[in-house]
């Protein structure tokens, strides 16, 4: 198997940055978030910070705290047969634990930091899925509460201080790759 990063962090921390650049790289990217939108596509809901919530706690609800790792699962192996591959957006301590079972010492955690003022900032200036203060801070607090989000973050092997510009980001990233 080739190598798998896990990108953690709380909601505009920079870890869809990171997985970026990891895919211009050439790295494979499976985005953790994506199942939300599928499932919200297949429900006919619209996409909104209420509806993805709802569906995140619903599938924990029905396939325990571990919901997107379990769903994940077979497409990280398949990718990670042939190909460096980059998780965007592991979520809970027991996804983490399940993938760290399924796949070993291959599986490294990256989680990115950055100061709430600073993240809440950045969320409110993105084009997809705009959140304000308080959208941003509920989110927070839903994460912490019913997607136990904490633990990846604070069980990372790397972490990169998000709070300067994006040349500092890149440097680090690039070289917690090389240490890789």
């Amino acid at each position: 198997m080739k190598k798998i990063v896990a990108i953690v962090g709380m909601c505009g921390s920079g870890k869809s940055v990171a997985s970026d650049i990891l895919e211009n790289l050439g790295w494979k990217k499976v985005y953790f978030g994506g199942v939300t939108m599928e499932k919200l596509k297949e429900a006919g809901l619209e996409v909104t910070p209420e509806n993805e919530k709802m569906m995140r706690e619903s599938l924990r609800k029905d396939l325990g705290m571990g919901a997107y790792a379990k769903i994940l699962l077979p497409r990280i192996k398949e990718y990670a047969e042939e190909e460096n591959t980059v998780l965007d957006g592991l979520y809970s301590w027991d996804e983490l634990k399940i993938l760290q079972e399924e796949l070993g010492g291959i599986l490294k955690v990256i989680a990115i930091i950055a100061d709430k003022e600073i993240r809440y900032e950045r969320l409110s200036k993105r084009e997809i899925r705009p959140l304000n203060a308080e959208q941003a801070k509920a989110r927070d607090i839903a994460e912490i509460e019913n997607s136990a989000k904490g633990g990846p973050i604070a069980f990372a092997d790397y972490y990169i201080d998000n709070n300067q510009d994006i040349e500092s980001y890149q440097k680090r990233l690039l070289a917690i790759l090389e240490e890789i």
